[in-house]
């Protein structure tokens, strides 16, 4: 009977440690439509693409942060909706549906690995 228990108590503290994706806090950051917690995953240089504006290219993380935020006001965003992730060396790509009251604007990430973390060094919205 001793056996039984330790085996399950076991089982238990094995089953409370969960595998989390490398994008998870980015989905998360995301979801939350907080551009600020989104903005803390950018590597030091991004480029970004937004509705119907040129891209720019090797926009430093604060400008970047700024500009993410004034797009997430402006088309109040309220969530996202991930809808693929696929990993290819140490680059990552993500996409998915920024959610607002409207019909939503279509998102990819690009990820590259730095430091051991995914950070965002792409951002494509239309």
């Amino acid at each position: 009977m001793k056996s039984f228990f330790l085996t399950l108590g076991l089982a238990f503290a094995l089953m409370s440690f969960t595998f989390q994706a490398p994008t998870d806090a980015i989905v998360r950051s995301l979801k939350s439509a907080s551009s600020e917690q989104v903005a803390s995953h950018f590597d030091d240089f991004v480029d970004m693409k937004l509705l119907e504006k040129d891209e720019v290219r090797n926009m430093g993380r604060n400008q970047a942060a700024l500009t993410l935020k004034n797009f997430f006001a402006e088309k109040n965003i309220k969530g996202f909706e991930k809808i693929s992730e696929r990993e290819i060396g140490s680059t990552m790509y993500m996409t998915g549906k920024l959610l607002n009251n409207d019909k939503g604007f279509n998102i990819t990430v690009m990820l590259k690995q730095n430091g051991g973390q995914y950070k965002i060094v792409t951002l494509r919205i239309n």
